[in-house]
């Protein structure tokens, strides 16, 4: 599936940024979102008050004045006529009560002396009694019972309603004292286009509000996340090791302080961080120097230890048999004084990034061979690896690697040892798997660590404990890791996985770096550097 910031790859930078500072969890778009709901919010409810208020001023005021002159005109002109009176009155009535200043038509009712009902209109075609609503003219007929709070048997009633879109105010009454019963149509579509007009003002007035409250947010948004942003930047240097990065504070606001508080802890991280380089360059400065010094007393020791094995090992049996156990552990602690005095020249060389590597073509299956053969490891180690996979790396610290996973296996797992070379992709995968008990769980985690023990009760180990930690310094130098894990078949397995050509990571060998000098100390054929089980040394 493919994520969203994977589509924003192809597109040009601009627009990359505008759709990612629009993205739904950005702090600016929620700001804009707020700003504009809010801001619709008031405006509608703003809009949609005035409208209804005028609305009703508008109806009310005409609705109003149509019903004040009806009245009028209904008192003057029809209260006029005489009892019962003909068609042509009531039509002559009708017709000048329409002819008022507000523009109605009307329809007077009566009974002439016949007893016949007769009907004026003003214009017969636009209002008939068709057009009264029944519930209407039953009110306008009821007579009410006269009071002192009701001095009127007859009211006027009027009533809105809508023919074909249009809006029509109908109102009625009829004359006390027997005169005639009338009713008036008014229009209301100019008060109707009036009320549309303001509508569409309110309307356009709530959009240019959202309008303008979607760009002050957006102002106010670029004011308040401007200081976060920098904000952000500095603390992506300050994770990519710029200590040195500042931000500028202006202002005395909370983003300020914030700013403020962010420089000082900058401040504190870079004195602190560089305390901690200065005691570790130095750390790493005494071991290099010590390491140096020992050297020259170790050859000499060395070199009288080896004279001294040679006298325990000729016949003539020179050496006094009561001190002989003691000069065998001499040349035993000795020889272990030498190799951890190597090994710490060559964490020293890893540490202080001077460790280069020397390429040449290598053929997998005789390197592991003469690793094997080196250290009188053949009867003991299966090798399942075709010959003509070739490599271009470093022979001799592949030989370190090789040399102390063999020899972890052999020491801490036992026969059989079993190494397999496969090849995937670009990439070598080396296994070494023996037939141990395994490694323990909590173990696992630890097994590259330098000096690390498997149990506290034994402190003491025939390695330095620092085989497996060169091996996989050796590996990362390739490029290459190594994995430790318990195989599904019984035992441990170390997987090795370096890539066919190191060649881009070579680099001009490093002023301490000797050609040919070896470092595979501790991982001679009487010393493979161990992998833990309880009560064992983890290297």
């Amino acid at each position: 599936m493919t994520k969203p910031h994977d589509k924003l790859r192809g597109l040009p930078a601009a627009r990359k940024a505008f759709l990612s500072g629009l993205r739904f969890t950005s702090l600016r778009l929620r700001l804009v979102v707020v700003f504009a709901l809010v801001a619709l919010t008031a405006a509608v409810s703003a809009s949609g008050i005035a409208y209804w208020l005028n609305r009703e001023a508008v109806l009310t005021r005409a609705q109003d004045a149509a019903l004040k002159d009806f009245r009028q005109q209904l008192q003057t002109r029809a209260g006029a006529l005489p009892l019962n009176p003909t068609q042509d009155e009531l039509q002559a009535a009708a017709g000048q009560m329409a002819n008022s200043s507000q523009r109605y038509s009307v329809l007077l009712i009566s009974e002439n002396a016949s007893g016949d009902q007769v009907f004026g209109y003003s214009d017969l075609d636009a209002f008939t009694l068709a057009k009264v609503p029944k519930s209407l003219r039953d009110a306008v007929k009821k007579e009410q019972s006269v009071s002192s709070g009701n001095k009127s048997p007859y009211h006027l009633y009027w009533q809105r309603t809508v023919d074909h879109g249009t809006p029509y105010l109908v109102g009625g009454a009829k004359v006390i004292g027997g005169g005639p019963t009338g009713y008036m149509l008014k229009s209301l579509e100019p008060e109707a286009k009036d009320l549309s007009s303001l509508g569409w003002s309110l309307a356009i007035a709530t959009a240019l509000a959202l309008v303008g409250s979607a760009l002050l947010a957006q102002a106010a948004a670029t004011t308040v996340l401007k200081p976060v942003h920098r904000l952000g930047v500095a603390a992506r240097r300050l994770g990519e090791g710029k200590l040195d990065t500042r931000l500028r504070v202006s202002g005395t606001d909370e983003l300020a302080d914030l700013s403020r508080t962010f420089n000082r802890t900058a401040e504190n991280l870079e004195k602190k961080v560089a305390d901690m380089s200065a005691r570790d360059e130095a750390s790493r400065r005494f071991v290099a120097d010590m390491s140096h010094e020992l050297r020259t007393p170790l050859t000499a020791i060395t070199a009288v230890t080896e004279v001294l094995e040679e006298e325990l090992d000729a016949e003539t049996g020179s050496v006094d048999p009561m001190i002989e156990p003691a000069v065998r552990l001499v040349v035993s602690e000795t020889r272990r004084l030498n190799d951890l005095v190597e090994n710490l020249m060559e964490v020293t060389r890893f540490d202080a990034g001077t460790a280069r590597l020397v390429l040449d073509d290598v053929d997998l299956a005789d390197q592991i061979t003469a690793c094997i053969d080196a250290r009188a490891w053949l009867d003991a180690v299966d090798l399942d690896a075709e010959r003509g996979i070739h490599a271009r790396l470093d022979p001799r610290r592949l030989d370190v690697i090789l040399a102390n996973l063999i020899g972890n296996a052999l020491k801490h797992g036992g026969s059989p040892v079993k190494v397999s070379v496969r090849l995937d992709g670009d990439s070598l995968v080396i296994s070494v798997r023996d037939g141990g008990p395994g490694i323990p769980e909590d173990v696992l985690p630890h097994v590259f660590d330098r000096f690390y023990k498997a149990s506290a009760s034994r402190p003491r180990s025939e390695g330095s404990g620092l085989g497996l930690s060169i091996a996989l310094e050796n590996a990362h130098i390739h490029g290459g890791e190594i994995t430790a894990a318990n195989s599904p078949e019984g035992g441990a397995v170390f997987t090795l996985r370096l890539p066919r050509d190191a060649s881009p990571l070579t680099a001009e060998p490093g002023p301490d770096q000797e050609a040919g000098a070896d470092t595979d100390a501790d991982v001679d054929g009487e010393r493979g550097e161990g992998r833990p089980e309880e009560g064992k040394e983890a290297t």
